[in-house]
């Protein structure tokens, strides 16, 4: 079978960060809806940037059945055991003081969720204007129906780079630890033997350290990479540059599991000014399609 996931930072930052947002997020909820209802919507959506009561509004819009969120702006950090982060931490820049909005996360599906979870980064793993926001990951197990076991699905938006408004050493520590705790996360909550998609906004572009510590934490497949190497197996509706894979933010991850596996056939981007609407907010939907596939045993 065929799996149809979209990532989409929405921009749902509240006042005074962004203004005059309402409009364009009603139309996110009413486009997605409006596709949903004609059969042509995503099967799941991860969403980031849900910070803003319009923003929140937007996603229950879309009419999914079964849809999760969290961490929430006072959910519990674990206590930070890897020491201060290169520098010194600035009161102005948001080190200091409490979490003012949640993580911003939230997975949409008119699937079931088996098991719903979420984990805040730990105290001390963000820097600067990151810190306002109470950031980790998220996932649900989703059961399909005609699939054997479940599919494990993760989000997360993390550490920024120039937008955290502090050094480069202070901000790459703080993304590093980060993407650590997330495969801490996902060797906790996932099922080993499931078939697993991590997508959301990984904040990656143009660092090749980033990419790499993340790569070694986390050995999936990149769909970026996957369909530019295999160009016969997977269909690009975008225009992508050959090393497209470390120029973009909003990524897609993915691994097989023991008894089904999973690969992408699909590429293509939602809300870039095309067919599939119009910009509606600083980030475009990436949406991929997933070939799903396992073994049936024979009848008797």
């Amino acid at each position: 079978m065929r799996i149809d996931v979209l990532t989409y930072n929405i921009e749902g930052l509240p006042w005074p960060a962004r203004r005059n947002r309402s409009g364009k997020l009603q139309e996110i909820g009413r486009r997605i809806a409006a596709s949903r209802a004609a059969g042509q919507g995503p099967d799941i959506i991860v969403f980031q940037e849900v910070f803003s009561k319009s923003a929140v509004r937007a996603v229950e819009a879309t009419g999914y059945h079964s849809i999760t969120a969290g961490p929430g702006a006072k959910s519990r950090q674990s206590r930070n055991e890897d020491g201060a982060l290169p520098g010194t931490r600035k009161a102005l820049k948001g080190e200091i003081g409490p979490n003012f909005t949640s993580s911003g996360l939230v997975i949409a599906s008119d699937f079931m969720m088996e098991k719903k979870a979420y984990r805040p980064f730990a105290k001390g793993s963000c820097a600067g204007f990151d810190c306002l926001s109470n950031k980790g990951a998220l996932m649900a197990s989703i059961v399909i129906p005609g699939m054997p076991g479940r599919l494990d699905v993760f989000t997360t938006h993390m550490q920024s780079q120039g937008a955290s408004k502090v050094p480069v050493e202070r901000h790459a520590a703080a993304h590093f630890r980060q993407t650590s705790e997330l495969s801490r996360f996902v060797a906790d909550e996932g099922v080993y033997d499931a078939p697993v998609i991590i997508a959301g906004d990984f904040n990656k572009r143009n660092s090749d350290a980033r990419y790499y510590n993340f790569k070694r934490d986390l050995p999936l497949d990149n769909v970026h990479r996957h369909c530019l190497e295999r160009p016969t197996e997977c269909e690009v509706r975008q225009q992508w540059r050959p090393d497209e894979w470390r120029r973009v933010q909003d990524l897609q991850f993915f691994a097989s599991g023991k008894t089904v596996t999973v690969r992408p056939v699909i590429a293509e981007g939602m809300f870039d000014g095309g067919s599939s609407g119009p910009v509606l907010s600083d980030h475009v939907g990436f949406r991929v399609i997933y070939e799903v596939n396992w073994t049936v045993e024979p009848a008797r």
